[in-house]
């Protein structure tokens, strides 16, 4: 076997020589990363390790719970309107808007049962982060040893990114999770040659392609790490294969009856309010991820000094899972960067797919750096701690809501010169109010019609859109203008926020220059410096 190599943590790995191949050792991986398990003491007793996770999860509950209950903002009031309709009815209205159904019907169920109201809705995506962090336990111990674990489970338990998500009623913490287990999976079924788990891979790969498009880019890469360990596997070449093939098979076979859907999607919804993103939003979206560019500068240079010392043994087993999660995570990235350059779909959010395999890889590489991984990740963990919780601004439009509501009255219309923002107005403003957009009226405020929406806007004119609701607007009733927060033009550069940004302009303008309208009240009430969110102003129609 050749000599033996002392690893962290009391493990004994037998190491290879140079000139024996892996094919004909007489240790087989999957028994390699048996003994290496059995062999590695617990740092506490079973009874403790339960104690301590459940410590972590409550530490994450109280720091993520904080922002529970905190106002919608435009995706979330989306969130809540689509699951609002019947459960059957909610795939035929995702055609309009361009998302996969899962999160959407998980939610229409969670709200049947709690309640649609902010603290309940966010209540779901809290849960979904803080099941990550035994997961994130599991996941880094099965694959790395009882130290990776516990230093996965702290990272999982502390990421801003997580924490950001875990009080937002969209789907993202969802996504890590799922993101986490398929990662894990892949790892275990076609490194470790722990077969069963590529069922778990492909029903968890099905789950991610009904929760959120970017699972896409997370297949591609996953492809491109299956045939990269075949090649460094000869020796279990066409198992890996197969098995490989018969869970992307099964995964995409479960998805084929949404591909239509998603066709139709891309050619007529898509994401205009997205730019092309440049090779910096690359590191913008890795720091991202961890949470700053100070702890993703910190992070990369204590974990890699861990991570590189298990890729310089070339015949280790644990370098081709380095490797492999490396490639899981980066691959993702930097395939739906490149699609972005083609068609524009690229948000800081949608990385949620990639927060598993890079934590992980982190996790990993503080591990095997010891002392220097525990006390980056205490000094990590204080930049991150007051992170992930922000005061509710004066311009978002729960309060903008709040300052008006007392002058409104059924039958009273609202106007809205960001057509998407029409859901969340319409989850805060009282039931009975009309609604028209800059794309004409709103037949049903609980969604966006995104199809084909930015030749609409550019097509749109007051005089038909907006016009003939003015004049239909009997005497003494009030009129609602809302306006998206625009000073901040950098935020406005996609074809159609730009859009967005002069129709909201002109339709001030046509109101503030009627006679017919007198204008009774504005929110917020005087001046308030803001990045984003609404301004409102409230006019009545006081003669014909």
């Amino acid at each position: 076997m050749g000599r033996v190599s002392r690893l962290p943590a009391g493990r004994v790995r037998p190491a290879l020589s140079p000139r024996v191949s892996i094919v004909r050792a007489p240790m087989a991986p999957l028994a390699l990363a048996r003994r290496r398990l059995a062999g590695a003491r617990l740092p506490v007793t079973p009874l403790a390790s339960a104690g301590l996770v459940s410590a972590l999860v409550l530490v994450s509950l109280l720091l993520r719970v904080r922002g529970v209950g905190g106002p919608f903002w435009i995706d979330e009031g989306l969130s809540v309107g689509i699951s609002s309709f019947p459960f059957l009815e909610i795939p035929s209205i995702l055609r309009f808007d361009g998302s996969p159904p899962l999160y959407y019907l998980l939610l229409h169920g969670w709200m049947e049962l709690f309640g649609r109201s902010e603290g309940a809705t966010h209540a779901l995506s809290l849960i979904f982060a803080l099941v990550s962090i035994p997961v994130g336990l599991w996941a880094g111990w099965s694959l790395f040893g009882p130290r990776a674990g516990w230093f996965c489970a702290g990272l999982f338990a502390l990421n801003p990114f997580l924490t950001v998500y875990s009080h937002e009623t969209r789907m993202y913490s969802l996504m890590v999770l799922l993101g986490l287990v398929a990662t894990a999976a892949f790892v275990h079924a076609f490194v470790l040659d722990r077969r069963r788990f590529a069922i778990v891979f492909g029903v968890v790969l099905a789950l991610m392609l009904y929760t959120h498009h970017w699972a896409i880019f997370f297949i591609g890469a996953s492809g491109a790490a299956l045939l990269a360990v075949a090649r460094q596997r000869p020796e279990r070449r066409w198992t890996v294969v197969r098995d490989g093939g018969l869970a992307f098979g099964a995964a995409i076979l479960v998805w084929l009856p949404w591909v239509p859907t998603l066709v139709f999607q891309v050619a007529h919804t898509g994401a205009p309010w997205a730019n092309v993103p440049t090779p910096g939003d690359v590191q913008g979206g890795m720091g991202a991820v961890v949470g700053g560019l100070g702890p993703a500068i910190g992070l990369l240079l204590v974990a890699g000094t861990g991570v590189s010392h298990i890729v310089r043994r070339r015949r280790s087993i644990e370098r081709l899972e380095i490797l492999t999660l490396a490639g899981l995570g980066v691959g993702t990235l930097l395939l739906a960067w490149a699609a972005s350059q083609v068609s524009p779909t690229w948000a800081f959010r949608y990385l949620a797919v990639v927060v598993g395999p890079v934590l992980l890889l982190t996790g990993v590489g503080l591990a095997r750096a010891r002392r220097q991984g525990v006390a980056a990740l205490a000094l990590v963990a204080l930049l991150w701690l007051p992170q992930g919780v922000s005061s509710e601004p004066a311009t978002s439009e729960k309060s903008v809501v709040a300052e008006v509501e007392p002058l409104l009255g059924r039958g009273d219309l609202v106007v809205s010169t960001h057509p998407e923002r029409t859901t969340v107005l319409d989850y805060y403003l009282p039931s009975g109010m009309r609604y028209v957009t800059s794309l004409g009226p709103v037949k049903d405020p609980r969604y966006m019609d995104w199809r084909d929406v930015l030749g609409r806007l550019q097509e749109a004119r007051a005089s038909k859109t907006i016009g003939p609701t003015l004049d239909r607007l009997d005497t003494g009733k009030d009129i609602l203008l809302v306006r998206p927060v625009t000073e901040i033009s950098d935020q406005w550069k996609a074809p159609w926020t730009e859009l967005v940004r002069r129709r909201s302009a002109q339709w001030a303008r046509l109101l503030r220059e009627d006679s017919r309208f007198v204008r009774r009240a504005v929110a917020p009430d005087g001046p308030t410096p803001a990045e984003s969110g609404v301004r409102a102003t409230l006019y009545t129609k006081v003669n014909d």
